[in-house]
């Protein structure tokens, strides 16, 4: 007897199988990751050092969403259906695959690795066969409408920076310098080639590139969408121009079909925030957001935008709490029969975005909170009604949108993070909502307001190694550090054998020593090799009153 599931999905498409070009997209859900040849111990086989440096500075335990999905899964799921691999997900432990022949799918009912089989997309061609589109004019048979688009040296960007005191950051060197930013659009038409993007070329901080809709590295084609979004980050046109975060990197991700719109946009956007987990990216921005469907019967309702619920969505809240922050546009629909914010928008975890004016007026179509478990939505918003974006002219063009205000928020947002390389995401998206201008009454059309990056700057104080309360434990300061480490050590009882060793992220010893105290408090400089690698690190120390490991970052 077919699964409930199964036997659904068969029916849903007995209809369709006659195109013979068509091709089918599933969501394959897994049960398990086991057997695996990885393990918790040795990330590095799994995550890049700057993925595990992330997790290290922020204690982050690396765990089994972490680890990569089983293959011999996903390689009998090919066999059975004759499929096509699209995407895989390590957090949701599952992977999306592209068929010719529906029918196939039935053979997976009697496997006991699969929990579950998902219709997600229908495609009149097959998907990963499309001509590379790089420098070529975009064609979309899509409207993008889910896309949520001094004065001497900002030139035209000076008002959008200024409204939120972004130059304040930058006066004080704070350009994003270090911040790996992961773009998540439609396209980057022209971004090889334009002249405002010269800076980021030529300095090599565009660090990774994918195409999620086509299986490919190309990004600089199918929409310019993406090139006006990494503009108000990125851009600069010396006299003319400077993004927010014109110093930080940048990975460009295309999770976005410019010709249909299918859940699958969701799952291209998971296997993105993934990428840029694994690659060490700080900071994700996403101006893209969805509710409705080509195929009607797929909608999301407003209630599935509760902030958990959604592919889209639960993906935000694992990213954010990996270490990344997620920035979301609020969508486009305040002034639609639909109102509310899109997903992932609705994340519980995201800062969410909306559109204000010069006046930090609302713009009429900014999207609307709260999401469905009343969460207040939008957290903030910046000034896209309009925003000042590139063209592909190579100049500079007014476009409206949340897509345009989102970007500059979290361009801002990696200068602030520059400041305070020890903040975690939860503590950078609350200091930048307590900032704004109605922080003290906010609602579901502005948030907290438009933020002031000033106030956030000055709010956003972490503890130093001589303000930090000398309670009983072992402190140990900079982290990251460039340079001898500190330790204080504060005890009830003579500390007697104090031992302290630096490993490297595989448990190999580096340096390392032992010395007799018998003060109650102490501080110690430890010495470093000079020849000391950038990455992750482990410090062990124990006494006679304490053993403890303290993750660092050397910079």
């Amino acid at each position: 007897m077919l699964r409930p599931f199964l036997l659904l999905f068969i029916i849903l498409l007995s209809g369709i199988d006659a195109f013979a070009q068509s091709q089918f997209a599933f969501r394959i859900s897994f049960t398990n990751k086991t057997p695996t040849p990885y393990s918790l111990s040795s990330p590095n086989a799994f995550l890049s050092s700057r993925a595990i440096a992330r997790r290290l500075t922020q204690a982050i335990d690396i765990d089994s969403a972490d680890l990569p999905l089983v293959q011999q899964y996903i390689d009998s799921t090919l066999k059975l259906t004759n499929g096509i691999l699209h995407i895989r997900s390590r957090w949701q432990n599952s992977c999306v695959i592209l068929l010719a022949d529906t029918s196939n799918i039935a053979l997976l009912r009697s496997q006991s690795f699969i929990s579950q089989a998902q219709f997600i997309a229908l495609f009149t061609s097959p998907l990963h066969t499309t001509v590379a589109t790089t420098n070529k004019q975009p064609q979309t048979n899509k409207a993008l409408r889910k896309t949520t688009a001094g004065i001497g040296y900002y030139g035209d960007a000076y008002d959008q920076i200024k409204i939120a005191n972004g130059d304040y950051l930058h006066n004080k060197g704070l350009r994003g310098s270090g911040k790996l930013i992961a773009v998540l659009d439609a396209g980057f038409y022209l971004v090889n080639t334009l002249p405002g993007f010269d800076s980021l070329r030529l300095s090599g901080r565009i660090l990774d590139t994918h195409n999620f809709d086509k299986d490919t590295s190309d990004v600089y084609g199918y929409s310019a969408h993406g090139t006006q979004v990494l503009s108000t980050m990125a851009g600069i046109l010396h006299g003319n121009y400077v993004g927010t975060a014109p110093d930080a990197s940048y990975a460009l991700y295309i999770t976005e079909n410019t010709e249909t719109e299918q859940p699958i946009e969701l799952d291209n956007m998971l296997a993105a925030m993934e990428r840029a987990d694994s690659i060490g990216a700080d900071i994700i921005t996403i101006s893209l957001g969805y509710n409705t469907f080509d195929i009607a019967s797929m909608n999301l309702s407003y209630a599935q935008l509760d902030g958990r619920s959604t592919i889209a969505s639960r993906a935000a809240n694992t990213a954010t709490a990996k270490g990344m922050l997620v920035v979301a546009s609020a969508g486009n629909e305040g002034n639609t029969s639909w109102r509310h914010i899109l997903t992932p928008g609705d994340a519980d975890s995201a800062l969410t975005c909306g559109s204000v004016d010069i006046n930090k007026v609302i713009a009429i179509t900014s999207g609307r909170g709260p999401n469905a478990a009343d969460i207040l939505k939008p957290d903030v918003c910046m000034m896209g009604a309009p925003g000042i974006v590139f063209n592909t002219s190579g100049t500079t063009s007014s476009v409206g949108g949340t897509s345009i205000a989102a970007p500059q928020l979290a361009g801002l947002a990696a200068c602030l993070w520059q400041a305070q390389p020890l903040a975690t995401p939860y503590q950078l998206r609350q200091a930048i909502r307590l900032s704004a201008h109605i922080a003290t009454s906010p609602n579901n059309d502005l948030g907290y307001g438009l933020p002031n990056f000033a106030i956030a700057h000055s709010s956003l104080t972490l503890p130093t190694i001589d303000s930090y309360p000398m309670a009983p434990g072992i402190y140990c300061f900079p982290n990251p550090f460039d340079g001898p480490l500190q330790l204080r050590i504060a005890g009830t009882r003579p500390q007697g054998l104090i031992q302290w060793q630096l490993l490297d992220i595989q448990g190999r010893k580096i340096t390392g020593n032992q010395l007799t105290d018998s003060s109650l408090y102490l501080s110690l400089a430890l010495p470093l090799p000079s020849s000391l690698a950038t990455g992750p690190y482990i410090l062990q120390v124990s006494t006679a009153e304490y053993q403890q490991h303290f993750w660092l970052h050397k910079k």
